[in-house]
């Protein structure tokens, strides 16, 4: 039995230096070798509600990351992660299904078939390995986000909320980065190989086996998301998103058009900000970042695509979509359910706990069967 524990040591140590050696393999990573955190050089950037950021005809970019030309023929989303490409969609499958089983689509031909154009114009302009699979969920949150596998979802709030194409385009790309860099299950790796730096704590504490035990009834109490990401994700995702709405053809100052008009409702009226921006707001820091990018590693072109008639004609359709719902939601002969605690206010007067509602039907016996 000593021998058989002494084995088990041995494999759990183990375990638990090769996840300590992958993370210092991580935190030793040359840091300039990441434009995602590096700092740019200065560079000409607007003022907020000014014109759009001035940009060079020609610019040299210092690696494959800020080449856009590069773009669909690079290293994005490269580090540690334990999920193979493969388990990386099955995962996103499992999860696509909990967030339609909980989800209204709208099932609209038109609606559906524009947005998904204009995100698979864009993926087609990125750096995916995997295919995407786009709908629109009925919702008026301004939201949008993209599980692993390439899932991808788009609240009807935030297509309302665009003003021009290229804004809607720019926070589709947004998300799409975060698929295209892995953030979702490089954040899964994380917690896994947490999990097994902590095995060896386990089982030298007081309760040897039984603490391992103890830990994995524990688990669920540190929850891995794959939807909340750390601020250096938001900040590549920023950086791959403006490349992606510049290849495929958008002007890259709508996304900060967007930033900005967030954030001055913000302002306005505090506590407003989209769910798309709730964990990470655009803050001025980060609308400066984006100014900066796009001055340095995105060279200018003749024309940009900003809107197009078919989005104002789709946005309209979706409005009168979204009308037709609510008024039917809220029709007067529409059957609803009541508590028992709303009945019961009705009946001020009525103090007996035990007093039944007029509503509820009663049984009375004749006056003509009695004897």
């Amino acid at each position: 039995m000593a021998h058989i524990l002494r084995q088990a040591l041995k494999l759990t140590f183990a375990s638990a230096l090769f996840a300590a050696s992958a993370f210092t393999a991580l935190a030793g990573q040359d840091p300039s070798t990441d434009p995602a955190k590096q700092q740019p050089p200065p560079a000409p950037t607007q003022a907020q509600g000014s014109q759009p950021v001035q940009q060079k005809d020609t610019v040299t970019p210092k690696n494959s990351k800020e080449d856009v030309e590069a773009i669909g023929n690079r290293s994005v989303g490269k580090g540690i992660n334990l999920y193979s490409l493969e388990r990386e969609i099955s995962l996103g499958k499992q999860l696509a299904q909990e967030v339609e089983r909980s989800s209204k689509l709208i099932d609209d031909p038109i609606v559906t078939e524009y947005v998904n154009r204009v995100g698979q114009n864009l993926v087609r302009n990125s750096d995916a390995r995997v295919p995407f699979t786009i709908k629109v969920i009925d919702s008026d949150e301004v939201n949008a986000f993209a599980l692993p596998g390439g899932f991808f979802y788009v609240n009807s709030g935030l297509v309302l909320r665009a003003q021009e194409e290229s804004e809607l385009a720019g926070v589709m790309a947004h998300e799409i980065s975060h698929v295209t860099a892995r953030h979702g299950t490089k954040n899964a790796t994380k917690g896994e190989l947490m999990q097994l730096m902590t095995i060896p704590l386990m089982l030298l504490g007081p309760g040897g086996w039984a603490g391992y035990g103890i830990y994995e009834g524990l688990s669920l109490a540190i929850p891995v998301t794959y939807l909340k990401f750390s601020r250096d994700a938001e900040r590549e995702a920023d950086f791959l998103g403006l490349q992606y709405m510049y290849k495929a053809g958008y002007d890259p100052n709508s996304y900060v058009t967007f930033f900005e008009r967030i954030q001055a409702d913000e302002k306005r009226r505090p506590g407003t900000i989209p769910k798309v921006f709730s964990t990470h707001p655009p803050t001025p820091e980060r609308i400066e970042n984006a100014q900066k990018e796009i001055a340095r590693i995105l060279p200018a072109k003749q024309e940009y695509i900003v809107t197009t008639s078919e989005f104002d004609s789709v946005k309209s359709r979706l409005r009168g979509i979204m009308f037709t719902r609510k008024a039917q939601d809220n029709q007067p002969g529409k059957p609803t359910l009541r508590t028992k605690t709303e009945q019961s206010k009705k009946q001020p007067g009525s103090t007996d706990p035990n007093s039944t509602d007029d509503d509820r039907p009663t049984l009375k016996r004749r006056p003509d069967s009695q004897p």
